[in-house]
C-alpha cells in the first residue's frame, strides 16, 4: 500500500477541506446551539457532490474510490459531526446498499435523487429492543399481492424526519430469523410512516434523528430477495463503519490543532502552556493517535479500492478511530482548561458529538466481536 496521495487525492482533500472551513465550520455551533437540522447546508453539501461519492457516474455520482471518499469525510467530520453523519447515512449505508443490491432499474431510478440531494434517505435497521442484535427484528412484513405491508417500529433513525425514502428493515418469517429478514425500499410520504424527532441527546444536535412509527406501510420493492436483509445490512454496516472510522480521524486531526494552537497562545507563569513537559506530553499523544487511526482507516479504504475482504480492518479502524477520537477530545479540553468546557472552542463540541460513534454501526464491543471472530474462527455474533 502507498501512502502517497494522488494528485487527484491531494485536489480532492484540500477542496473538502476549504469548503469545510469556508461553509460547514462557521455554521457548527449556532446550528448546534439552536438543534437546527440545517437542510440549506445539506444542500450546499450536495451541490459538492459529497454525497454519494462512491455512486459511479453512470448513476449520478462521482464514482470516487472509498479512499478518496474517507479524505472528504476526515475534512466534514472534523468541521461538524452533524453534517458528516448526513454523508455517512447517505452514502454508506443508503446508496451503498443500493448499489451492491439494487436492481439496475432501482439503481438508476434511487441513486441520482439521492446523489444530487434531491432525495435524502435513511436506514431503518434500530429498533426500541433491537441494536447490537440485528437480526431479531420485530417489525414484520406480510405479503398481500404484489406488495407487503409493515408494521413496527425504528429507533434512532438519523435522517428520519426529512427522508424521502427509507430501507426499512423486517422480518417475514420469525422462525428464520436472520434467514426471513428482508430490506424493503419504503417511500416515506405515506400517511403510515410516522417519525418523530428525539431531543435531549448528548451529542450531535445538529443532526436529525428519529423515532419511527410503522402503521400498515406499504411497499412493493426490496433490495434483494428475501433472507438477504440481514446481509444487505451488515455489507451497509461494513461501508458505514469506513465512513465513521474517517469522520472521528478528522475530530482527532481537529483536537491536534485547537490543542497546539491553543498550548502555544495561552500563557500561564509567563510563558506559552506549550512549554510545560505534561501539556506536550498530551499533545504528542494526540498526535500518535491521530497518525495510527488514519494509518487504520486508510488501510480500510484501500482495501476496499481493490476488492479485498476487509470486514476484519474496517472494524479494527472503527474500534480504534472512535475511541482514539473519544480519547483525543476528552485530552484537548483538559489542554484548554476551563475554556474548552464550553462552546466557545469546537473542543467542547467534539466531546459531545464523539461519544455516539463507538455506539452506533456496531458498538466497540461488536468490533472486538467480530476481530475476535477473525482470529479464533468462533463465530459470537451470527445467528444459528
Amino acid at each position: 500500500m502507498d501512502f502517497a496521495l494522488t494528485d487527484e487525492q491531494q485536489l480532492v482533500r484540500e477542496t473538502a477541506r476549504a469548503f469545510a472551513e469556508r461553509e460547514i465550520a462557521p455554521r457548527a455551533r449556532e446550528n448546534a446551539r439552536r438543534a437546527h437540522f440545517d437542510t440549506e447546508l445539506v444542500a450546499k453539501i450536495a451541490a459538492q457532490g459529497y454525497l454519494g461519492a462512491i455512486v459511479p457516474r453512470e448513476y449520478g455520482g462521482p464514482g470516487l474510490g472509498y479512499t478518496t471518499y474517507g479524505l472528504i469525510v476526515e475534512e466534514i467530520g472534523r468541521a461538524d459531526s452533524a453534517m458528516r453523519t448526513v454523508v455517512s447515512v447517505q452514502t454508506s449505508l443508503v446508496c451503498s446498499a443500493i448499489l451492491r443490491w439494487g436492481t439496475e432499474e432501482q439503481k438508476r431510478a434511487y441513486l441520482p435523487k439521492l446523489c444530487s440531494g434531491e432525495w435524502l434517505g435513511c436506514f431503518g435497521l434500530t429498533e426500541p429492543d433491537t441494536g447490537s442484535d440485528a437480526a431479531n427484528q420485530k417489525t414484520r412484513a406480510r405479503r398481500d399481492g404484489d406488495r407487503w405491508i409493515i408494521n413496527g417500529s425504528k429507533m434512532w433513525i438519523s435522517m428520519g424526519n426529512h427522508a424521502d425514502v427509507a430501507l426499512v428493515f423486517a422480518q417475514t418469517d420469525p422462525d428464520k430469523r436472520h434467514r426471513g429478514v428482508a430490506c424493503f425500499l419504503v417511500d416515506t410520504a405515506q400517511d403510515g410512516f410516522q417519525p418523530t424527532e428525539i431531543h435531549g441527546k448528548m451529542g450531535l444536535h445538529a443532526s436529525d434523528t428519529a423515532a419511527i412509527s410503522l402503521v400498515d406501510v406499504e411497499a412493493t420493492e426490496m433490495l434483494g430477495e428475501v433472507g438477504d436483509g440481514f446481509k444487505v445490512a451488515m455489507t451497509a454496516l461494513d461501508s458505514g463503519r469506513f465512513s465513521v472510522a474517517s469522520g472521528c480521524v478528522g475530530i482527532c486531526q481537529g483536537c491536534v490543532d485547537e490543542s497546539v494552537r491553543y498550548a502555544t497562545e495561552r500563557e500561564q507563569f509567563g510563558r506559552p502552556i506549550a512549554a510545560f513537559q505534561l501539556v506536550q506530553s498530551m499533545l504528542a499523544e494526540m498526535k500518535v493517535k491521530t497518525d495510527a487511526a488514519r494509518m487504520l482507516t486508510w488501510r480500510a479504504g484501500w482495501m476496499k479500492d481493490q476488492g479485498l475482504p476487509n470486514t476484519t480492518e474496517t472494524s479494527i479502524a472503527k474500534l480504534y478511530a472512535t475511541e482514539a477520537a473519544q480519547w483525543c477530545a476528552n485530552t484537548a479540553i483538559q489542554v484548554h482548561g476551563g475554556a474548552g468546557y464550553v462552546d466557545d472552542h469546537p473542543v467542547e463540541r467534539w466531546f459531545r458529538d464523539v461519544r455516539v460513534t463507538t455506539l452506533y454501526e456496531g458498538t466497540s464491543q461488536i468490533q472486538q466481536l467480530i476481530i475476535g471472530r477473525s482470529l479464533t474462527g468462533i463465530n459470537a455474533l451470527v445467528p444459528s
